[in-house]
């Protein structure tokens, strides 16, 4: 059996990211791992001109933000052992750097399930994670966004997960 001692949860906070979170809490409880919640903020793009400061947030208040839901987070799971981080930088490359960083032996995060067009404008976070993750990978697809729900990586399935 996989010895997992670390578990890493990437979230943006959206409902895929939720049903990760679940997931990811009670394989933590089962494993006795450590869960390590991680929360990526993407630099602003330049603004397009002229400049328009309403509605625009600074990475400071983004950052502050982000802390408190990652708190809320942690404060219903008293029962585990979790910790935070919040990165700044390109998603993907940064849940990969922190899962590295701190021998992570799994990453349990959310997909939006996104195709065609949307797939290929937007890209998958959730795919280059898998790409470039040191570490196995379950990927939770919100549930209204398709039947299947759960997918796994093939490392995550080859492990019996």
């Amino acid at each position: 059996m996989l010895a997992i001692n670390t578990i890493l949860h990437p979230t943006d906070f959206s409902d895929a990211a939720r049903h990760a979170f679940e997931l990811a809490c009670s394989l933590a409880s089962q494993h006795r791992a450590k869960l390590l919640l991680v929360h990526v903020i993407a630099p602003p793009a330049p603004p397009p001109l002229p400049y328009n400061e309403a509605g625009m947030g600074t990475i400071e208040e983004d950052a502050e933000l982000a802390y408190e839901r990652l708190e809320e987070m942690r404060s219903g799971k008293s029962q585990i052992e979790i910790e935070y981080v919040l990165a700044e930088g390109a998603p993907a490359d940064e849940i990969a750097r922190v899962a590295r960083e701190v021998g992570a032996d799994l990453i349990v995060m959310g997909t939006h399930g996104r195709t065609g067009l949307a797939h290929l404008a937007m890209g998958s976070v959730a795919e280059k994670v898998v790409k470039a993750a040191p570490c196995r990978v379950i990927s939770v697809r919100d549930h209204d966004a398709g039947a299947d729900g759960l997918r796994n990586n093939e490392e995550a399935t080859a492990a019996g997960m």
